[in-house]
Order: C-alpha cells, then structure tokens, then sequence
C-alpha cells in the first residue's frame, strides 16, 4: 500500500520530468508512502528514486505489439490485480493522456489529475474524481510540480531535487569520456550524421574519448557510422537504464538532441550541451543543477560551430 500514488509511465523524458514532483512530495510529506507506476523499460530508474517506496512496472508498449496474444492478457490480469489489491490515499495522474487516465482508473483510491483545459488529451480528464488546473504552457518539470503541490496542498519552491545520488552512481572521479546522444525516436529532432562526425573528430582530436549509446538496431547502426570516423569511439552494448545512469554520471559531459537521456544527464547535474531543432527549449529543455547551454531552436537547426560554442561554455 502507498498513501501517495504516481501514474507517470512513460516516455523517459517524461519519467525524469517528473522525479522533482516526487521529491517535493516526500519534503512535504516526510512519512508518506510513495508509490509510483511506470513502464518496465523504465523501472530501473525510478528504483534509483530516493523518495520512491514501491512501483508497479506496466508493459504497455509491448502489450500493444502483440494485443492478441496470450501471455498479454496474462500479464494485463495481473497488472490489473495489482493494481487492485493496493489502496491508496491519493492517486495522481501526472501523464493526462487517455492511456494513463484508463491506469488511473483501475487504481483504489482518490483519483486526481488535470482539468478539461489543462490536460494533454481532454478525454482522459472524464477519469478523475478531482481536476487540477496547470497552465499548459509552462515547462514540463514545473506543470508536474504545480499538480503535484496542488493535489498535496503546497506551493512547490524553486529546488529542483530530481532524487538521484550522483556521486553512488559515479563510483568514483569523472572521466574523459563524452556521450554523444544522437538517437531519438522523432525525426524532427535529429542532428545530421555528418554534423555529429565532424563533431565527434574534433571532440576526439582534443584527447576526449566518446561513448555512442543505442536503444534500437537503427541507432546502433548510426552510433557505428558515426564512430567508424572517429579513433577509439565507443559503441556498447545494449544496457539496463540503471547502468547507463552510471555511465553518464561518470562522463565529462554530455552532447545530445532533445532526448531522454539528455534530460538524465542534466538530472544527474553533468554538464549537457542540447541540440534543439524540432522542439521549443523553453517548454522542453534540460533543467538541472550542472551547467547546460542549448544550440538551435525550434524550426532552427544549429551548425557544428553553434554547438562547438556550446560545448566550450560547459568543458569542465
């Protein structure tokens, strides 16, 4: 049982977006039991959550691959069960989409969420037992917060505390190594691979060694494209997000488009330099206590100079 529950299942962006909520609560709320559900690829990190009690790990992504199947409708029952053998205080919609307001809905307890005006999808605001009203054009990070503080009665201060230990997942001094975040799942946002060589070979020219993280087989391929130019690039393997936290907590900094894992780097506090062009900054940018610089805009794709700019205001 939890007396706080979250629903904020996915994408990674989101996910760590919303981890300062979760912090405010615990501040406000010193002896609750927080709760949290989230997509399995996910879980991992939310585990690394200091203020985080328990989480219920959902698959709906899978569960969509294969509706039909049915090991799915197994798993889908025993989500649900678990969902319903838990009681919980107060229930919080963070998501406001149809998808999370449909979760929310097989939970026990008060639920809350976003009004009509408020909410991503209008449909899912039929789901709650209270409505919230955030402005929709503020930054992710503070519309979670301002539910989050209104549901729980407080007014959320300026801290931003995203509940991971940076110096447990270092394990040490940082390293030379830069990660360079190429990959993400819109194509509006991508940087082009010859952008992101020439890049790399200036990085690697200057005694820096680059790591190329991949979560599909058609961004392995780009990490190995791109580091087929540059002497001793790295392309792991596929890992858990739990290592892959260790592995940007221990880099110099961070190089990426608007991406999950460069809003965990700007989390953990390691120095970021964001490549913007297919969203607006000021809605979707990196929040943390490091320093971060932003190349390009919405609509404006940055050169290899911009971000070389960039990258010179945040080397350690």
């Amino acid at each position: 049982m939890s007396d706080i529950l979250f629903i904020k299942t996915s994408s990674l962006g989101d996910v760590i977006h919303h981890m300062p909520a979760v912090s405010d609560a615990r501040r406000h709320r010193p002896h609750a039991r927080i709760g949290w559900v989230v997509e399995e690829a996910f879980a991992p990190l939310v585990r690394l959550h200091g203020a985080v009690d328990s989480f219920i790990p959902v698959a709906s992504r899978r569960w969509r691959a294969a509706p039909l199947n049915a090991d799915t409708w197994r798993e889908v029952g025993a989500f649900w069960r678990a969902m319903r053998e838990q009681t919980h205080e107060t229930v919080i919609d963070a998501q406001g989409l149809l998808r999370s307001a449909l979760i929310t809905r097989f939970a026990r307890g008060r639920r809350h969420g976003y009004d009509r005006e408020s909410v991503r999808e209008r449909a899912a605001s039929w789901f709650y037992d209270v409505h919230h009203r955030v402005d929709r054009a503020l930054h992710a990070i503070t519309r979670n917060r301002m539910l989050t503080g209104q549901v729980l009665g407080y007014a959320p201060d300026g801290w931003l505390d995203f509940g991971l230990d940076l110096a447990a997942l270092m394990c040490g001094a940082p390293t030379r190594e830069v990660v360079l975040l190429h990959a993400t799942a819109r194509p509006q946002k991508e940087w082009p691979i010859a952008n992101w060589t020439e890049l790399a070979q200036g990085l690697s020219a200057r005694g820096y060694s680059l790591v190329l993280p991949w979560g599909t087989e058609a961004e392995r391929r780009r990490s190995e494209e791109i580091a087929a130019f540059v002497p001793d690039a790295k392309v792991p393997d596929l890992q858990p997000l739990d290592d892959v936290a260790r592995m940007i907590a221990r880099a110099a900094f961070v190089i990426g488009v608007d991406t999950g894992l460069l809003h965990l780097a700007a989390a953990l506090g390691v120095p970021v330099a964001a490549i913007f062009l297919g969203t607006e900054p000021g809605q979707h940018g990196p929040l943390g206590a490091g320093k971060i610089e932003v190349a390009g805009a919405l609509g404006q794709m940055p050169s290899v100079s911009d971000v070389r700019t960039a990258v010179e205001r945040i080397e350690p």
